[in-house]
């Protein structure tokens, strides 16, 4: 995959928008995850966490520990790649509140 192009409007791109970029694509592959581990909200509270965070109401270090959760969840899951990028997706979605290259590991999806 070339990132370069998405690597050049990272750099230019308001932080928020990115993450609001992020959570709507981690939010469209989120299900593959929740039908495998449908007891597992870790994924699911990190989409939540990045989107209080681009609303004002939470702080960085919040969205960062949702992130960190749905990490774990990914490695939860190690044994179902589909199901394991889609939490680390929701994960790195998330982290963008800390910086926004995380938004570079979001996975490509189409309409």
């Amino acid at each position: 995959m070339n990132t370069g192009n998405l690597e050049e409007l990272a750099l230019i791109t308001d932080q928020k928008i990115l993450a609001v970029w992020a959570l709507d694509c981690a939010e469209r592959v989120l299900p593959i995850f929740e039908e495998k581990y449908p007891n597992d909200p870790r994924p699911r509270e990190a989409l939540e966490a990045g989107r209080a965070w681009v609303q004002g109401e939470i702080r960085v270090g919040e969205a960062q520990i949702a992130a960190f959760s749905a990490h774990a969840a990914a490695r939860t899951a190690a044994g179902d790649p589909p199901a394991s990028f889609a939490a680390r997706a929701a994960g790195h979605a998330a982290a963008t509140s800390h910086t926004s290259g995380h938004a570079r590991s979001m996975p490509q999806t189409t309409p």
